[in-house]
Formats: structure tokens, sequence, C-alpha cells
């Protein structure tokens, strides 16, 4: 995807020399980054066309409409037909950047305004917005207005065939992971694109500090020259600490002033006219002042349009700089999946990571490593001390055993894992399962699971589960995670792999306190959490559980655990009430994923159509509903009032029509292709082609070749006069030709189905 797509842009700003300006000068061709701007991740001479801010891009098929709308030239004429299609950036005339911080989590909102500054007046095109999102990013909604026209993405229930009429072409959707993309058909040249695009990110988190980065680096060529548009840059930034403690102030990428400071809540603002659009992201960084665990509780009341009459919570932990706090010593199993589908890159990089997982292992520690597909394979028969010579020798055997081969069972390694646990020296048990498919009896893992874990108690293993791709179920691995009080995590390309997978176990194996209990049962009733177990606090990351509640909490809250050193701790959590950030917001995405998790696992209906209330009432899709695009028009109105997109009157709901947005869920995996052992499951790793146009020029004719083999047609030609042969040869050059026009037509101009 990402290859594609830059090559079209560079096909598009190939086609921006047609522009000339009103000066009669023409655009300047495009600046790339310099060697210190360039992303460190980033790999190839296109990726600096790739976006890293919200853009905006005319699709481009007919070339000859390239032009200035406003000052049209001579331009020669151009034949033929871009296949596939040219993507131009548009020019950007306006950008505000909203961000609110509450806990761990951000909601931010990006008001931008293009222009179709490439295209002649008198044509159209179809114009692609696409959004970068954050870390964890996920879409809450998107409004987009085009002259009398306006665009929002909607949440449909599946199974109300009459909340809309769906078309069937999609309008975009997630081009990747974190990649959402808006198409909106037949915007003419020189008019303004208005859209609102809104989604919640996770914070970093990183040796006590927390951080929001935002894409924010927009490229030269989007910037209007100066003399025509004044441009206006705008940031806010709310933060709301949750803690009664300082706040420190780390650093930011942008000027920004600080307007308010109430308590744990602080308001900053960047206001200015610049000569360009920024070109770097957003980052801004804070931590809160404490040598020890802290925490606190945000509260939120429902609302009359609240799916659930009680109030929602969020309960979080942060671990503090205590340097001297001990971290629980570990017996750790990795269990790797080396099925036929890890063949490649995803076994190479799932062995680096577990490579450099091994080397962050301290003395005092166990481990063990068991791969499977068809059979298990096991690094040692019992836990092996942590040593140089030890993870020397597991390094070797991992070069030698990670081959990938052969089928996928899960349940067999897991309960291999906990028998190598039963006696876990004193240490924190722990499970790291690594896998990138799907088995037929994974609710009967996670109910058996479930049962072997309680009958040991406070000792029982943690399970912590990675998905890799598309074919797995992630919702059971989420739900054999929550009940393992683990951690879950996923990489659906290949470059991340490695990366997410070591900052997965960093979190998971950096345990200070376990057996968490929140006393607010004694105050209220009906006291739910979101997550099956309330999971064990990690130095490396805050812990953070949602849920719901009747009645009212007292000021304070008490949170009990168990240290590495066997004593108990109390923490006091001060209740805050919040209404001016929309905490449901930023929850949304990490409700939805334990609530359909939930209803996955106990197959009941009542949980789906909880989820399918959740998911309309905060505008994110879910398994259970669909995200789609609805057009409706507006009546003519004031210039002043489409500026600020209040349009005086909408289309009747007969006139609304709704295509769908793909890739926006996950499915609960593919038990076929993990059968078949495809490796398509990643975003970056390309399918078998198919030689469509090679099908085409053949048609028939390859369909009667099918019909004999090759020994017979020879023996037949062989006892052919010459006549016969002549006429053959005739037929078969006629045929070629026309195959060939036949291909030629689909080359140039597309196929016309």
């Amino acid at each position: 995807m990402e290859e594609g797509f830059a090559r079209a842009v560079e096909d598009g700003l190939k086609l921006t020399k047609r522009l000339v300006q009103s000066d009669g000068s023409v655009l300047p061709p495009p600046r790339p980054l310099a060697g210190m701007e360039r992303d460190p991740a980033a790999t190839g001479p296109l990726q600096h066309l790739l976006p890293a801010a919200p853009m905006a891009y005319a699709v481009v098929v007919d070339p000859g409409a390239v032009d200035n709308p406003d000052v049209p030239s001579y331009q020669p004429h151009v034949y033929g037909c871009l296949d596939p299609p040219a993507l131009i950036p548009l020019q950007m005339r306006e950008v505000d950047l909203r961000v609110d911080c509450a806990a761990v989590c951000a909601e931010v909102t990006v008001r931008a305004r293009w222009w179709v500054h490439c295209l002649t007046r008198s044509r159209a095109c179809d114009c692609r917005i696409v959004v970068p999102m954050g870390h964890q990013g996920s879409i809450l909604g998107a409004e987009v207005t085009v002259g009398k026209r306006s665009y929002n993405t909607h949440i449909i229930d599946i199974e109300d065939n009459s909340a809309a009429k769906i078309a069937k072409p999609e309008s975009g959707g997630l081009l990747k992971q974190e990649l959402f993309s808006l198409t909106i058909q037949q915007v003419g040249g020189g008019e303004d694109i208005f859209a609102t695009i809104r989604w919640s990110q996770k914070l970093l988190y990183d040796n006590g500090q927390f951080s929001v980065e935002i894409p924010f680096r927009f490229p030269q060529f989007v910037n209007p020259l100066p003399k025509f548009f004044m441009k206006k840059e705008k940031i806010q930034l709310t933060v709301n600490s949750g803690v009664s403690k300082e706040v420190l102030l780390q650093g930011t990428s942008h000027p920004l002033k600080e307007r308010s400071r109430q308590g744990e809540k602080l308001s900053f603002l960047h206001e200015a006219v610049v000569e360009n659009w920024s070109s770097k992201d957003f980052t801004f960084a804070y931590s809160v002042y404490s040598g020890d665990l802290s925490g606190g509780v945000l509260v939120q009341p429902s609302t009359l349009r609240d799916y659930d009459d009680r109030d929602m919570f969020c309960i979080f932990l942060l671990p503090g700089n205590n340097e001297k706090r001990k971290v629980f010593r570990k017996a750790v199993v990795f269990i790797i999946d080396t099925s036929g589908s890890m063949q490649g890159k995803p076994l190479e990089n799932v062995k680096n990571g577990i490579s450099t997982a091994l080397s962050d292992l301290v003395q005092g520690d166990y481990f063990n490593i068991i791969t499977f597909n068809d059979e298990l394979r096991s690094f040692s028969s019992c836990l092996e001390k942590v040593n140089e010579k030890a993870i020397e020798n597991a390094i070797k055997w991992m070069n030698l055993n990670f081959v990938a081969q052969g089928g996928t069972d899960i349940m067999h390694p897991l309960s291999e894992a906990m028998a190598l646990l039963s006696n876990s020296h004193d240490a924190l048990p722990q499970i790291y399962l690594v896998t990138d498919g799907s088995v037929d009896n994974e609710r009967n893992i996670c109910h058996t699971v479930k049962t072997q874990l309680m009958s040991r108690g406070s000792k029982s293993p943690r399970i912590s589960t990675f998905g890799l791709g598309s074919y797995c179920n992630h919702y059971f691995l989420r739900m054999l995670a929550s009940i393992g009080k683990g951690h879950y995590d996923a990489a659906f390309d290949t470059g991340s792999i490695e990366g997410r997978m070591l900052q997965w176990f960093q979190k998971a194996s950096s345990t200070i306190v376990t057996n968490i209990s929140i006393d607010a049962v004694k105050h209220i009733q009906e006291f739910e959490v979101d997550s099956e177990y309330i999971p064990d606090i990690s130095a490396k990351y805050p812990m953070c559980v949602s849920g719901r509640y009747h009645g009212k909490l007292p000021e304070t809250l008490t949170a009990k655990g168990l240290l590495a050193d066997m004593s108990e701790i109390s923490i006091e959590l001060q209740v805050q009430h919040i209404k001016d950030i929309p905490l449901d917001k930023m929850l949304a995405r990490q409700q939805m994923d334990l609530l359909t998790a939930k209803a996955w696992l106990s197959e009941n209906k009542q949980l789906e159509r909880k989820a399918v209330k959740l998911s309309i009432q905060n505008s994110i899709p879910s398994e259970y509903t669909r995200m789609v695009l609805l057009q409706t028009s507006l009546d003519k109105i004031d210039p002043a009032q489409q500026a600020k997109k209040k349009p005086t009157k909408q289309s009747s709901p007969d006139e609304l029509s709704a295509a769908p947005l793909h890739g926006l869920t996950l499915g609960f995996g593919d038990v076929a292709a993990t059968r078949e052992n495809l490796i398509t499951g990643f975003g970056d790793i390309k399918a078998r082609e198919k030689f469509e146009i090679f099908q085409t020029a053949a048609g028939c004719c390859s369909r009667m070749a099918d019909c004999c083999c090759c020994m017979c047609f020879i023996n037949v030609c062989s006892k052919m006069n010459d006549q016969c042969a002549i006429v053959l040869t005739q037929a078969c050059t006629a045929l070629a030709c026309l195959g060939c026009f036949e291909c030629c037509s689909a080359l140039c101009c597309g196929r016309a189905d």
C-alpha cells in the first residue's frame, strides 16, 4: 500500500508542473525532506511522500483536466488516462488542532480547509482525505462540507436494514492501522473542502513522563502562496492529570502559552499567522510529581442519551519514579507460533524480538521457550536460570528451531507452559503467547484456562498475548490476557513487530504490584469493571480500568495490592467528577474491545446489543455495526455560515445515501486462512497477483487449450498437411492480434467493466 500510494503522489506532483500561477510563474518542484528531518523508521526514496499530517488529494484520472482554476492557461492536450490514478496533494488554507488529555487517553480534533487548486473549474474529480492518527488511534467520526453537499460518518446496526440505503462503492476506511481515509466524489475545480476529523489515542508513558504525539508534519507543497492567503495556525491543548499532585511541564514542539491552571486541569493555546504550515509533529510532555505509587478516579455522570444509566468511572494507578521499588522476579515461558504462515519476515522479526526480551531478563529470573505448530519443541525440559550462557544457548536454539511449517494448536503449548510453571521457584509465573492464527476451540481454551488459573489462586500464571496480522482472533487473545491478568498487544505490519513486541514484554515483565483490589464495593452497589480482572501494576506503564456503577462514591477510594517483598500496600485515590472533558469518547475504544470480547466468549445476544448501543452512542465502529459515510444536500446558505459549517436545512432521510467504510474492524479471526497457512494477514505483504490482463487477452482460447495436453496437440499438428497448417497459423495470428489489442486497451484506458 505504502509504495503504491507514494508513487501515485509522485505522479501527481509531476502533473502540477502544468499549473501556472496568476503572476505567470510555475509552481516550484517539491522539496524533499532534509536528512535531519527524515523519519528514522522510514525506508525507501518515496517515504517523504507518505502522509505525516492530515492531507487531502485530488484523484486525477484525466491529466488533461489539470489546470489552475482561477487563471486558466494554454495547456498541450494529453491523450490517455491514468491507471492507477495520480494523487495531487491539495493546498491547505486553514488548520485547527484541539487535544484533550485525561488519565492515559486523549481525544484529538482536527479542522482543516483545502481547495482544489489543480483542476479547471469546468471539471471535477474525486478527492481523498487521509488522516494519520497517533499511538493506537481509533476514529471517532468525520464531517466534510463541499459546496451544497455535506458528508458525515454514521454508525448503523448491521441487523437494521432500514437505517440507511447502502451504496455498493466504498468511500474510505483504514488504509492501514492508524491511517484513516475518506473519499469525496466529484469535487469541482476551485471548490473548498471543509473537514472535521476526530479520533482517540493512547498517551505515551516513559519513566514517569506522559506525552502525546500528533502527526502534524505538512509538506512544503501544500502551502499556498503567501501573497494570496494568510495562513492561521491554531492549537488548543487541555490536560487533566486526575491526581492532586503538581504537574511538571517537560516540553512541547510548538510555542504554547498557558491560559489557565485550575488544580489538576491545565489549558494551553497557540495561535499565530505563519509563513508555512507546521513541519514537525505536535508533541507535548508532562509528568506528575510523585516519588511513589499514586492514582485517581475520574467520574463522568450518565446522560439521557447514554446507553447505560449508570455513571462511568476510570481508575488509574501511576507507578511513580521510585527507583528503589522492586520488580517481581519472573519465571517466564515464551510460547511462539511457528506454523507455516509465519514464514519470512514475521518469524524473523519475532525471533529478534524474543532475543531482545531474553537479554532484558536479569539474574534471579527463570525462562523457557516453546515453539508450536503441529508439534511442540521446548528449549529445555524445565525452567532455566538466567545467565549469559543460558541466553546464548537459547538464541542458538531459536536460530535452529524457528522454522515455519505445519499447522496451529494453541491449547497444547498453554498446558505445557502451565505444567512448567507449577514450580516457579517463588517467582511470578508469566506466559507470553505469540501467534498469527485462529483455531476452532478458542472458547474452550478460555474456559479451560480460567478454571486452571482459579484453582491456583494468587500464584496463578499471568498470561500476556500478542497477535500478528489480521487472521488471528484478536478478541480471543484480548480475553485470554484479561483472564490471565496480563497484557495484550498486536502488530499488523511486519515492520512494527519487533518494536511493539519489546514494548509489550517490558510492560508485562516489570510488575511491581499484584492482586489489586478496590474498596468501592463497600460503598456502592452494581460496581462493574469492564475487564475480567484488574491487571497488575507495571513499572513501565500506568494501570487503567474503567466501568460503571450506581450510587454515590465517597471523596476517596483505596486500592490495595501486594508488593514484590510480599508486603501489602494501600494507595489513596481521590475521586474527581468531570464534565468538560469527553471521558466517554476517550475510553470508548477500550470499552468496546473488552465488551466485544465478552460477547464473543459468552455468545450472549444481550451483550451484543449492548455493544451496538455503545457503538452508536460514541460513533465508533464495532463487529456488530458498520460505519458509513452519509451524504446530504444543503440549501443555499450565507458564505459566513458555510465557513462555520452551520447548514440551514438538511435533506430528508429519504434522500440520504450511505457508502460503507472498510477495514475499521478486525473480525473474529480466520480459521480457514490459518488452516491453509496463508501469510497475507499483514498489510505490507502482498497476496499472489492474478494476471487479469493475460486472462483477458487469452479469453476462450486459453480454456480450449486447457482441454488437451501438449503432447496430444503436437501429435495432431504432426499429421496436418501444409494447407491446414497455413490456415491454423493465420487463425492463430488473427487471434493473437485481437488479444494484443484487448491487452493494450486494458493497459491504456482501463477495463470497461
